[in-house]
């Protein structure tokens, strides 16, 4: 069984279209600066909260994006496709 997020543990997060539009919209409205970015874009990601009585695997992340903003993505489950966190990868 994987290893459950904890809060102040940093993973990575892969953004869903839905993520992306999202960021996009908010830079635009806010004046905020950074990178483009696009479904499947992966970025760090702080656990902020947990969910003891929910599935192991959900969490919401603080997303530090490539510029001056992050993005927060809540309930979000572990695994490979967008919209997901994982482990970083130690190499």
């Amino acid at each position: 069984m994987p290893q459950p997020p904890t809060i102040g543990r940093v993973v990575i997060y892969r953004l869903s279209e839905e993520d992306a539009r999202h960021i996009i919209q908010q830079r635009h409205h806010n004046g905020a600066n950074g990178n483009y970015v696009r479904a499947g874009d992966r970025f760090p990601a702080m656990v902020v909260q947990t969910f003891p009585a929910n599935p192991a695997d959900v969490a919401n992340l603080k997303v530090m994006l490539d510029g001056d903003d992050t993005y927060w993505a809540t309930s979000r489950h572990m695994g490979d496709g967008p919209g997901t966190w994982s482990w970083p990868v130690i190499a």
